[in-house]
């Protein structure tokens, strides 16, 4: 069984922290902070996907 490593939010990079941003705004970072990434859905995990890809997208043409 793997160890759970905690989630220091300070030491991500800019585009992980932008999928927490993310993961807030629809309502699943406590899921995500308790129980990893692996406790979403399938469903949720391409929401949060497909919300990265619009946010880069957007940030590339400015």
């Amino acid at each position: 069984m793997k160890k759970k490593k905690p989630i220091v939010l300070e030491e991500l990079s800019a585009e992980e922290l932008v999928k927490y941003e993310i993961a807030k705004e629809l309502g699943l970072f406590d899921r995500v902070m308790a129980d990893g990434w692996g406790a979403l859905t399938a469903k949720e995990t391409g929401r949060i996907g497909g919300i990265l890809a619009k946010r880069r997208k957007n940030g590339m043409s400015q």
